[in-house]
C-alpha cells in the first residue's frame, strides 16, 4: 500500500529556498506531505469512520510516479535497465518492516485468536509473505465493506502491498518491452512509455469498472482492476515536465486537489464503486496536488507558494509522511486485535484515540530500528548476495512463526482424531457438548478442504465432460460412473454439494455412479434478470440443466427449498415446479432435498469455543416443508430430524461439529447422516 519512497530519496537535491521543485528537479516535500495526509484519512477512516478514504488508491499511484521517473532516466541516459538489481533492491526495502510487523502480529494471533481462526491466518500469513495476499482475499470472498472491523483479518492490510509488489514485478518488464521499441522507431523514451502506460490505463480501468459493476468483491483484491492507477502515476511522471500552468491556477487546482482527497470518503459511498470509475477521484485529487507542486523553470523561486505545497512541507506533516509505510503496517493488525480482545466492533473516540497513539509510537520504533538501518544509501542499490541475504532472514523470520505454529497445532490434532476414531458417531451419537471427554472435535482446526467438503473422485470425462468451460470446471464424477448400472446427477450450489457426502456412502452400497453439477450459489433456483446472481448462474444453470438432461440419469437430485438464516421464512425454490416438470418430462426421477437450517452465528465457532449455540428449529425452518406442495412427482429428501433431533438443532454430535461455518454442514457430520437418506431413499423407491 504505501508508497515506495527511495525513488524519492535516490533523486533529492540540496534544499532550495521555495518549497516548490522544477521540472525535473527530483526531490518533492509536497508529495511526502501528501503521502501523510494519506496514510492520516486511512488510519482516522480505519479506526473511527468504517469507510474506504481513497488514501490507499494515492499511495498506489505515487509508487508509480516515482519508479516510472526513475526508469525514464535510465533510458534517456541509455544505461541498463538492470531489473534483476532493481527487483532485489526493492524488496530488501520493502520487506523487512512487513515481516516484522508480519511475524509480531502473527504471534499475537497465536497468543489471542481463537484456534477458529488459525487456519484462515496460516493462508494468509504465507500469502503476505509471498505477496499473493490480494488474491487469496479476493479468491475467499472477503467483502471489505460489509464485514465490521472485529470480524477482519489482522492480516488483511497486506493486500495492498502484496498489489504494489506485483507491479514492482510488472512495471519493469514493460520498460524492457519499451527499450526495443525506442530503438526501432527512434522516438523517445517518454512517447514510447506513454503510449504503453495509456494503454494499460485504458484496459485495467476500462476493466475495473466492469468487473466493479459484476463481482465488486473480487474487484476490489483484483491486481488487474488496479492497474490503472498506477499507470495514472506513470502517465503523470512522464507528462509533468511539460506542464505549464500559471501559478494562480496551480494553486487553485492544489487546493481543490487536497480538498477532493480529504473529503472523498464522505462525499461518496465507495461501498459498492471501488475500484472502478469512482476511484478516479482521489486519484485526480492527487494529480492536482502533484501538479500544483511543480514550479516552471522561468518561474521565479522567490515567489511564495499560494498553493498547499507550504503546508504539506511542514515539519510535522513531512514527519508523519516519514513513518507512513510503518504507519500502515502496524494501526491495522493493533485495530484488530483491540476490538476483538475487548469483544467490540468499533472503537470509541477514546480508545480510537489511543490506538492512533500506539500505532505512531510503534511505526516510529519500527522506522528508527529496522527501516532505517537496513536502508540502502540515496541512490544505491545495493550488492546482489546482500540483498538477497536480507530478503531470506526476512522470509526466515516469518516462517519461524508460522511453521511450528501451524505443524505442532496440525500434528497434535491429527494425532488425537486417530487416537479417538470410534467417538466420531456424529449424527449417530446424539449431542456429546460438554461430556467431559478429551475427544477433540473435528474437522479440526487447520483440516484440508478434503476433510471438510465433500468431492468426487476425478472431473468428468467421456460423456459426462462439455466443452462449455464454465460447466467443465464445476463437473466431477465417481471411477465407477462411466460402467455402472445405475447414475445418479448431483446439481445445484454449495449446499447440494455437502448433501453429496451423504449420497456417496449410499451410492457405494448400492452400486450407483455419481456426477456432481455444482457451482457457488447457483442453485436451479430461476433469478430475475439484471440481478448480480442472475450474471453468475443463468448461464451455468442453462447450459448445466442441458448436459445434465443429455446424460440422461436414472435420477436428479438437487436442493429443492431455501431457509433463511434465523427466520421460518423458508420456501420453495423459484421456478421448482418447471424444473421438475422438465426432468420428469424425460424419464429422470427427481428427488428434491430440503435446505438445512441457517443462522446468522458462525456455528462450528461456536461448537469449537464449546458456546451453547444451539437453537430451535422452529427458528429457522418453517413448519412445513414448503417442498410439499409439489405433491407426489418428486421424492422429498429432509434430514431437519437428524440435524434438529427433538426440534432442536445441535452445534455439535458425537463429537462432530455439525457446522462449518452459519450455514454449511460439515462432510464428517454429513457422511453420518447416509443412514437416514438410505432409510428415506428406501421409503421412496418402494412408492
Amino acid at each position: 500500500m504505501t508508497v515506495d519512497a527511495e525513488f524519492q530519496r535516490s533523486h533529492r537535491t540540496a534544499p532550495r529556498p521555495s518549497i516548490l521543485a522544477r521540472q525535473g528537479d527530483g526531490y518533492r516535500r509536497d508529495i511526502d506531505g501528501l503521502r501523510a495526509v494519506a496514510i492520516l484519512l486511512v488510519v482516522v477512516y480505519h479506526v473511527w469512520v468504517g469507510r474506504v478514504s481513497g488514501g490507499v488508491d494515492v499511495f498506489l499511484m505515487i509508487s508509480a510516479f516515482f519508479l516510472t521517473g526513475s526508469f525514464v532516466r535510465r533510458m534517456d541516459a541509455g544505461k541498463p535497465l538492470a531489473i534483476g538489481s532493481f527487483l532485489l533492491s526493492r524488496f530488501r526495502r520493502l520487506m523487512p518492516a512487513a515481516s516484522v510487523v508480519l511475524a509480531a502480529t502473527l504471534g499475537a494471533c497465536w497468543l489471542l485468536l481463537p484456534q477458529t481462526a488459525w487456519p484462515q491466518l496460516w493462508k494468509e500469513g504465507w500469502a503476505s509473505l509471498g505477496y499473493v495476499q490480494n488474491w487469496v482475499l479476493a479468491g475467499d470472498g472477503v467483502d471489505y465493506y460489509a464485514h465490521d472491523s472485529a470480524l477482519a483479518s489482522p492480516l488483511q492490510h497486506f493486500w495492498s502491498l502484496s498489489v504494489q509488489g506485483q507491479v514492482f514485478v510488472l512495471w519493469p518488464l514493460l520498460f524492457l518491452v519499451g527499450v526495443p521499441i525506442v530503438r526501432w522507431t527512434r522516438r523517445s523514451a517518454t512517447l514510447v512509455m506513454s503510449v504503453l502506460f495509456g494503454l494499460v490505463f485504458a484496459g485495467s480501468l476500462a476493466f475495473s469498472i466492469w468487473e466493479t459493476a459484476d463481482l465488486q468483491t473480487f474487484a476490489y483484491f483484483d491486481t488487474r482492476a488496479r492497474l490503472w492507477e498506477f499507470a495514472a502515476g506513470s502517465l503523470l511522471a512522464l507528462a509533468l515536465p511539460r506542464v505549464r500552468l500559471p501559478r494562480i491556477l496551480r494553486a487553485v487546482l492544489g487546493w481543490l486537489g487536497l480538498v477532493g482527497l480529504v473529503v472523498c470518503g464522505l462525499v461518496i459511498d465507495v461501498r459498492g464503486g471501488f475500484p472502478g470509475y469512482l476511484a478516479l477521484w482521489p486519484i485526480i485529487s492527487a494529480a492536482l496536488v502533484i501538479v500544483a507542486g511543480t514550479r516552471p523553470r522561468n518561474e521565479h523561486p522567490e515567489l511564495s507558494d499560494l498553493g498547499p505545497g507550504r503546508l504539506l512541507a511542514t515539519r510535522p506533516v513531512l514527519a508523519l509522511g516519514r513513518d507512513a509505510y510503518a504507519l500502515y503496517l502496524v494501526h491495522w493488525p493493533i485495530l484488530i486485535l483491540w476490538l476483538t480482545v475487548r469483544e467490540h466492533t468499533q472503537a470509541s473516540f477514546l480508545d480510537g484515540l489511543l490506538i492512533i497513539v500506539v500505532s505512531l509510537v510503534l511505526a516510529r520504533t519500527v522506522t528508527l530500528l529496522v527501516e532505517r538501518p537496513l536502508r540502502l544509501p540515496a541512490g544505491e542499490r545495493g550488492r546482489p548476495w546482500r540483498n538477497v541475504g536480507v530478503i531470506a532472514l526476512c522470509a526466515g523470520l516469518v516462517a519461524s512463526v508460522l511453521t511450528p505454529w501451524q505443524v505442532t497445532t496440525t500434528a497434535q490434532a491429527e494425532a488425537l482424531k486417530t487416537e479417538h476414531a470410534a467417538q466420531y458417531t456424529g449424527a449417530l451419537g446424539g449431542d456429546t457438548a460438554g461430556d467431559g471427554k478429551e475427544v477433540p472435535l473435528i474437522p479440526v482446526p487447520g483440516a484440508s478442504d478434503r476433510e471438510r467438503w465433500s468431492r468426487l473422485d476425478e472431473p468428468c470425462t467421456g460423456r459426462f465432460a462439455t466443452d462449455i468451460a464454465d460447466v467443465q470446471e464445476s463437473c466431477t464424477q465417481t471411477k465407477n460412473a462411466a460402467t455402472a448400472d445405475h447414475l445418479v446427477v448431483v446439481i445445484g450450489d454449495s449446499h447440494a454439494n455437502q448433501f453429496s457426502g451423504a449420497l456417496r456412502p449410499v451410492a457405494d452400497e448400492r452400486g450407483w455412479g455419481v456426477v456432481m453439477l455444482m457451482r457457488p450459489w447457483c442453485s436451479l433456483e430461476t433469478h430475475e434478470d439484471g440481478t448480480d446472481l442472475a450474471s453468475y448462474c443463468n448461464d451455468w444453470q442453462r447450459d448445466a440443466t442441458e448436459l445434465a438432461l443429455s446424460i440422461r440419469p436414472d435420477a436428479l437430485f438437487t436442493i429443492i427449498t431455501a431457509a433463511t438464516p434465523d427466520s421460518p421464512d423458508e420456501r420453495l425454490i423459484t421456478g421448482a415446479s418447471e424444473t421438475v416438470d422438465r426432468f420428469l418430462a424425460e424419464g429422470i426421477r427427481t428427488f428434491g432435498v430440503r435446505d438445512n437450517p441457517r443462522s446468522l452465528t458462525n456455528l462450528w465457532e461456536c461448537a469449537v469455543n464449546g458456546e451453547p449455540c444451539n437453537f430451535p428449529v422452529e427458528q429457522a425452518l418453517a413448519a412445513d416443508n414448503p417442498a410439499a406442495a409439489l405433491g407426489d412427482r418428486i421424492g422429498l429428501i429432509d434430514f431437519t430430524p437428524w440435524i434438529c433431533p427433538q426440534g432442536l438443532c445441535l452445534t455439535e454430535m458425537g463429537h462432530v461439529a455439525v457446522y462449518l461455518d452459519n450455514n454449511h454442514l460439515s462432510y464428517p457430520f454429513v457422511k453420518t447422516l447416509a443412514p437416514a437418506l438410505d432409510q428415506q431413499l428406501g421409503e421412496l423407491l418402494k412408492s
